[in-house]
């Protein structure tokens, strides 16, 4: 008797165990939120980018449009396509998933003359990781980030090339 309470008692190993138990349910939340967070930060870098740099590029291809002789259509029609390729071309190189939104537009001077800008505003709405699609779906395991970048066309007008 004495030696099966001995065996029974005998929690050899045991400490090792509840080590492992505990920094699995403990280390693998850590990792999710480090990679969850990550990937939003990514965007966050590429939406603030990619705003700014869109909003400078609008405005010089509105200006290069207007030098061309284009109509003030022609000339915001090429800067939404400019924007549209800046902000592409920025989540791509910061490999954001996620669809995007962009409006261009002008400040309250207009697009064109002394005193104006551009003003562009890109939202992505970056899915979490590890979730699949018809569960992100339901429950919308997305993330919104945008930003709004601003371009002065004066500050521009010298750089184009129409000698302004």
């Amino acid at each position: 008797m004495s030696r099966a309470r001995a065996l029974s008692r005998d929690d050899t190993g045991a400490a090792l165990v509840e080590f492992l138990g505990v920094t699995v349910l403990m280390l693998v939340p850590i990792v999710y939120a480090v990679l969850a967070v990550g990937q939003v930060q990514a965007a966050t870098y590429a939406v603030e980018g990619a705003s700014r740099t869109a909003a400078r590029g609008a405005a010089l291809a509105a200006l290069d449009e207007l030098d061309r002789g284009g109509s003030e259509q022609t000339a915001h029609a090429a800067a939404v396509e400019r924007a549209s390729d800046v902000v592409s071309l920025a989540l791509e190189d910061f490999a954001v998933r996620g669809l995007h939104d962009l409006v261009v537009g002008c400040g309250d001077a207009g697009c064109g003359g002394p005193g104006s800008e551009v003003v562009v505003e890109v939202e992505v709405a970056v899915p979490l990781p590890g979730i699949p699609g018809p569960i992100a779906d339901a429950i919308s395991a997305a993330v919104p980030v945008s930003a709004r970048g601003t371009a002065q066309v004066d500050l521009l007008t010298g750089v184009s090339g129409g000698g302004r």
